[in-house]
């Protein structure tokens, strides 16, 4: 039994393999060929967002047994594939929680109140108290996309602060939505009504560019978008488009079609806020990731328990 680490992650994940007495290799910026000459000669990998398991990669594999994923989007690998080869996916959802849920919080924050462009102009000596008046959180509408998890937290700290909730999610029971007084509204209200608007959805066909220059026009000209899920959510073109002509008042993005983001369509827009995908970086929810997701592989490979499995395999 051995395990492949191939990305770069905290290095409590191997004090939890050394516990289990599992072998592990750690093999890090694997090209897909190098990958695929080698997944198969362990029993699992573990992953984060840069190792990229296609198709290609996982048809290959007739030895390994499990991937998991320390985070919680497993966009980077095709579960179909997985399901079909016999290959359990699991991910951390719980790990990165909190880090994700305040890196939002933190956003909205400087965009209502221009922090983020307020602190390069005073450090270029200017003065320009007036030119960042600010709007304050309480008391907004903050439309959240994805109940789940994440988008619960947001919703809680956000309670808090006095905003009112809405949300989208058709699996958001009463219970749930009566822990932060919010409200189940359509797509469409949501966009149309909100102050702010943060994202915590999976990606898929159905949400995939939901943001485009057409709904982007629904939204209100003084409201903020948020995006701290996945890429694709957002039509990045679009997004710039709908910024520089103030269709929107400004936005802040964490995850990108393509990582890196080195070249993007949405670089040099009238107030957006990029960061590199910073939603799961800070040293607690590193350690987490790495501690849940070794401990659940190790569980997994040593005793067959499954847990936070994201296909079935029978």
């Amino acid at each position: 039994m051995k395990i492949l680490i191939s990305d770069k992650m905290s290095n409590k994940v191997e004090d939890v393999l050394k516990t289990n007495n599992i072998p592990f290799d750690i093999k890090t910026d694997l090209s897909p060929e190098q990958l695929t000459e080698i997944i198969d000669n362990y029993d699992g990998i573990l992953i984060r967002s840069a190792t990229k398991l296609k198709a290609e990669i996982i048809s290959h594999c007739k030895n390994l047994k499990v991937i998991g994923r320390a985070g919680v989007g497993v966009d980077n690998v095709d579960i179909e594939a997985a399901t079909k080869n016999k290959i359990l996916v699991m991910n951390t959802p719980l790990g990165n929680l909190e880090a994700t849920a305040e890196l939002t919080v933190g956003l909205m924050f400087s965009l209502m109140r221009h922090i983020h462009l307020a602190s390069p102009s005073t450090h270029e000596g200017k003065w320009e108290k007036t030119k960042f008046l600010g709007t304050e959180l309480k008391g907004k509408t903050l439309g959240v996309i994805g109940f789940g998890n994440i988008g619960q937290r947001v919703a809680e700290i956000c309670s808090v602060i006095g905003m009112k909730i809405i949300t989208n999610s058709s699996s958001a029971t009463y219970e749930i939505l009566s822990k932060f007084n919010a409200t189940k509204v359509s797509t469409e209200e949501l966009i149309s009504t909100s102050d702010v608007i943060s994202l915590h959805t999976k990606l898929n066909d159905q949400t995939k560019n939901m943001f485009n220059l057409s709904s982007l026009k629904t939204m209100k000209s003084t409201s903020v978008l948020i995006n701290c899920a996945r890429g694709g959510l957002i039509n990045e073109a679009d997004l710039k488009e709908a910024l520089d002509n103030s269709i929107i008042a400004a936005a802040a993005v964490d995850v990108y079609e393509t990582e890196p983001a080195v070249d993007s369509a949405m670089f040099n827009a009238k107030n957006l806020l990029l960061t590199p995908h910073l939603g799961a970086s800070s040293k607690e929810a590193q350690s987490n990731v790495a501690i849940d997701v070794a401990k659940q592989v190790a569980d997994y490979l040593l005793n067959g328990n499954i847990f936070n499995n994201i296909n079935i395999i029978e």
